[in-house]
């Protein structure tokens, strides 16, 4: 077994054990790619909206929010091309039975090939030392090379089936690369075949005049078909944007890698409407502004990288990925899209109501552009999670567990601990708790010794744990203990609403003065 899934396989352990992630409906054997988020994981995921939010509308006076409802009219979904287009290649392994998409089993194998052209590149920089040329060896070495020209080769054949949707071809593909099935190692295909990936149910009080309305798959349509609504109502110029985060629901084939793919999930949005012509500009500007947004928590930079689109979607003219190297690889953590106005258009065609916006400085009406930043939720909270699980061997031989979430979105800011439970000092902690509880989300615990108390806020993030002892009696001091590090100092007690802000914040400061 890999590192990375031995890492994997612990984060998820980890999740369940200290109240992030739960499957669903447990006690009922769960359900196949259903999670539910617990008292710790509810309040991470709170603060990645609040961050993502105070970002996107709050930092920006020319962007909104909104919050459209989960059904929508049937149209909808044939305006956007969902009801005929919104679908993925399956295929079945007659061997074991398993289902599986097909694309996503060429992408594995395309994955692994990029890992046999990295550890390369890692042996030869542990051969060579300080001497060694990453870009020269990547660029002559033979077996570099090699794979580098296989990647090529299957993703020009591989994009060219998926966009004319050869199936057949595609189903060629994976007996020639003797792509085999995870689980039986058999190479015993079907055919692969299309899947649409929208639930739908009925909408009616009596199921004869009921009719057929779906989940929403994407939250993109809910603010297409108010964006009239919201640039009159909000006397808006272009360019400007309107943000959202929602509920989606998608009837994935193949859910898998924990909340990585699910089917019920949830995106944060924001489109952007702009002048025709200007998209690329916009476009290459939120590029950047969405990198620098996930540089900002402090992550390292070689944890992202963008991976420019070949096979664009019906809608754009260009498109990215953000990728995160996740425990099991990169993958597509965020998606930035220039959809030109393909989304208006069709909404102006089908419904009959036009959706143009008059521009006073050309003193003409057009339908605006659109460049999108979307978002998994669910995937960034994977991201942060697995970023932050650490294993640490101390200096006294001793282990410990530490989430080193980013502490503006630790689920607790601040734990207060009396160090014993007599001599007045649970008294004072629950006076400081009571203080700072308007403030932050605290913990309060007195049971165990110390030592152990400081394990258990490790394990969940804590950035901050403030420690009352026979010298706050004394003199009104209490002893704060950084997460990360362990170091511990003395500040007064009046002082800690103001240090805890500070150190938490993102936002540049001084130091408070203690």
């Amino acid at each position: 077994m890999i590192k990375g899934e031995d890492t994997f396989k612990k984060i998820i352990a980890h999740c369940k054990e200290y109240g992030f992630i739960f499957p669903s409906s447990e006690i009922y054997d769960g359900m196949s790619a259903v999670y539910d988020y617990g008292q710790n994981g509810a309040e991470l995921k709170n603060n990645i909206k609040e961050y993502w939010w105070k970002s996107m509308v709050q930092y920006h006076e020319n962007i909104v929010g909104l919050d459209s409802a989960i059904f929508m009219h049937p149209t909808v979904w044939k305006a956007s091309g969902h009801v005929d287009a919104f679908n993925d290649p399956l295929i079945d392994n007659k061997d074991s039975k398993k289902r599986y998409r097909a694309d996503v089993l060429i992408e594995d194998h395309l994955a692994k090939l990029e890992e046999k052209i990295e550890k390369e590149v890692e042996k030869a920089s542990k051969r060579f030392g300080d001497s060694f040329d990453e870009k020269m060896f990547r660029e002559t070495n033979p077996r570099v090379l090699a794979n580098r020209e296989k990647i090529q080769s299957v993703t020009r054949r591989f994009v060219s089936a998926l966009e004319e949707n050869r199936l057949a071809d595609i189903k060629t593909l994976i007996e020639e690369l003797e792509i085999a099935c995870p689980v039986s190692g058999s190479r015993n295909w079907t055919d692969a075949r299309q899947f649409n990936l929208m639930f739908s149910t009925q909408m009616g009080s009596v199921s004869e005049d009921a009719s057929q309305v779906y989940l929403r798959p994407e939250t993109a349509q809910g603010i297409f078909v108010n964006y009239l609504n919201v640039q009159k109502t909000g006397r808006m110029k272009l360019p400007f944007g309107i943000a959202q985060i929602g509920k989606a629901f998608r009837n994935e084939i193949v859910a898998r890698q924990f909340i990585f793919r699910m089917r019920e999930f949830e995106q944060m949005e924001m489109q952007f409407f702009v002048r025709p012509g200007q998209e690329k500009e916009w476009y290459d500007y939120w590029k950047k502004e969405r990198m620098r947004w996930h540089l900002a928590l402090g992550f390292p930079a070689g944890k992202f990288r963008f991976h420019d689109h070949d096979k664009l979607a019906h809608y754009a003219n260009a498109a990215a990925d953000i990728e995160f190297e996740f425990p099991f690889g990169f993958k597509e953590l965020e998606g930035i899209h220039s959809r030109t106005d393909y989304d208006l258009m069709a909404h102006q065609k089908f419904s009959g109501k036009k959706l143009q916006y008059f521009d006073p400085e050309t003193n003409e009406s057009y339908v605006p552009y659109v460049v999108e930043t979307s978002i998994g939720l669910d995937r960034m909270f994977l991201a942060i999670v697995s970023q932050a699980y650490t294993e640490e061997k101390l200096e006294d031989g001793s282990e410990r567990v530490v989430m080193r979430i980013p502490p503006a979105l630790a689920p607790v800011k601040v734990a207060v601990l009396p160090l014993i439970k007599k001599d007045g000092m649970p008294e004072k902690g629950r006076e400081i708790f009571d203080q700072l509880k308007y403030d932050f989300n605290c913990h309060y615990e007195e049971k165990d010794a110390i030592g152990r108390r400081y394990r258990r806020q490790d394990a969940i993030g804590t950035p901050y744990c403030i420690t009352i002892d026979h010298e706050t009696l004394e003199n009104g001091t209490v002893t704060i203990r950084e997460r990360d590090s362990m170091a511990q100092d003395r500040i007064p007690a009046e002082k800690i609403p103001d240090v805890v802000r500070q150190r938490i914040s993102l936002r540049p400061a001084g130091n408070v003065q203690v």
